[in-house]
């Protein structure tokens, strides 16, 4: 899927760039933000993906 958009990232409380990865369904979406593979939601009311980059972590690339 790869779609650059605005997410609610939960470190930053805050809108902030974030790459959808992939998107199951709502509840199951794969985003990376900061060079972190993290889990994420996606709300349809509100037409944000909320990205958890702290207890959602699955993969952090790293950085030399």
């Amino acid at each position: 899927m790869n779609v650059i958009t605005e997410g609610i990232v939960h470190s930053l409380r805050d809108l902030a760039m974030v790459e959808i990865i992939e998107h199951t369904d709502n509840n199951h979406c794969l985003a990376r933000y900061d060079g972190k593979l993290c889990t994420a939601i996606f709300n349809p009311f509100s037409g944000y993906y909320y990205v958890d980059d702290i207890y959602g972590v699955i993969e952090e690339s790293k950085k030399e």
